[in-house]
């Protein structure tokens, strides 16, 4: 049996925030390679992660969001790809060792290309192009995977078999970013998005990035809608739900954007996700330590 699975059957788990925004306050420029830090600066990387872990966070995410071939390929790092995943899986596995009961998520995010009919990637290509990074990040020690930021659940298809295949065993959590009128880019409601995850073996699904908590506080419902009609989730069986909600929306102040929700008003989040029955919450975008300080506030 999963210990993740076991610790989301028995309470809700704080999982961390931004760590895009958090780099580019010590130094990652914008258009740089996240995932290089892993390497270059460890320190900074596990700074982050350390304080995240301190405010409470149980569930800790790899800076290896654009850590597939073809992300790396923009900067010309793909042939370290192997490199840059492991050293961003034992950051995480040090922090989390750290702080017993703390899990490490292997964080995969898009491809960056687009699923047929509509783009050229096929199933079968992008399985390939996610079992690549997932086989680093096992390696590199990860408790799970989480597929983030998703759109198009061919692309999700795609990375789950890739996970199943490469690290069978590992739990596989998977979020999509509903921001278009409560659906995703590609037309993906929350319902639906429960419903076709679960047949696929998923157990821990749900919603990241958006629009802020006021949508995300919608969008959870629908989510716990579908995920109820199967009943509670236990240890060994049923789709535990799981948001991370962007700090609000970004507003452009002089060159640079600014994040305006504040720690209370994650709090709040919090709350109203632990009565809709969320098992997993944390924060997005231009979210802090101090965000998730106020999240697993509540959630204890």
């Amino acid at each position: 049996m999963s210990a993740l699975y076991e610790a989301l059957s028995k309470g809700v788990l704080a999982v961390d925030g931004a760590m895009g925004t958090m780099l580019q306050n010590v130094g990652l420029t914008d258009g740089g390679a996240p995932e290089l830090w892993n390497v270059e600066h460890p320190d900074r990387v596990e700074d982050v992660l350390e304080q995240y872990a301190a405010a409470g966070a149980r569930m800790i995410t790899t800076n290896t969001f654009g850590g597939t071939r073809g992300r790396l390929q923009m900067h010309g790092l793909e042939d370290r790809l192997a490199e840059l995943n492991i050293a961003g899986a034992q950051i995480a596995r040090r922090v989390a060792d750290r702080h017993p009961g703390t899990f490490v998520m292997g964080d995969v995010g898009p491809s960056g290309e687009l699923m047929e009919p509509m783009g050229t990637l096929s199933l079968k290509g992008a399985q390939e192009i996610f079992a690549e990074q997932i086989a680093a990040l096992a390696e590199g020690g990860v408790d799970g995977i989480l597929i983030e930021t998703m759109s198009d659940l061919g692309e999700i298809e795609a990375a789950v078999k890739a996970a199943q295949a490469v690290a069978p065993g590992l739990p596989i959590a998977t979020t999509l970013s509903f921001d278009t009128n409560l659906r995703t880019m590609m037309g993906v409601k929350p319902g639906m998005a429960v419903a076709a995850l679960s047949a696929l073996g998923v157990r821990i699904i749900g919603a990241n990035c958006g629009r802020g908590v006021d949508e995300m506080l919608v969008i959870a419902g629908e989510l716990a809608a579908e995920r109820d009609k199967s009943g509670a989730p236990t240890a060994d069986s049923g789709v535990f739900l799981i948001t991370q909600s962007n700090s609000g929306l970004p507003k452009l102040v002089g060159d640079t954007f600014i994040y305006e929700g504040t720690p209370e008003e994650m709090a709040t989040y919090a709350r109203q996700m632990k009565e809709l029955g969320i098992n997993a919450v944390g924060s997005c975008c231009g979210s802090t330590p101090a965000h998730t300080a106020a999240i697993a506030a509540v959630l204890a």
